[in-house]
């Protein structure tokens, strides 16, 4: 137990300045995400990796993934924040492509 608390711990300290960055130079970031509840679903998420596994991933690739996953956790839910005439035009807009 003590290891996965440490491993944890390494993936928060390594996840975290990615986190801080990615949200500095995206407002859509700071609009619809909470910067505390990333970090901790990404260290969940990671945390599937092995320790060896997560060493190999060097740092841009995991920014990029990283800012992958957030892309879409930010964008997942902005349908449900549409009025019902916003709905609407949205859909003409896809009716017609």
């Amino acid at each position: 137990m003590q290891e996965v608390s440490s491993y944890h711990q390494e993936l928060t300290n390594r996840i975290s300045p990615i986190i801080e960055n990615l949200f500095k130079s995206n407002s859509l970031y700071q609009v619809k995400l909470n910067q505390g509840e990333i970090i901790q679903m990404l260290v969940e998420l990671f945390g599937q990796f092995s320790p060896g596994e997560m060493m190999e991933i060097k740092d841009d690739d995991l920014t990029d993934r990283i800012d992958s996953i957030l892309i879409l956790e930010a964008v997942s839910g902005t349908l449900n924040d549409l009025t019902p005439e916003e709905i609407k035009m949205y859909d003409k807009a896809v009716k017609r492509k």
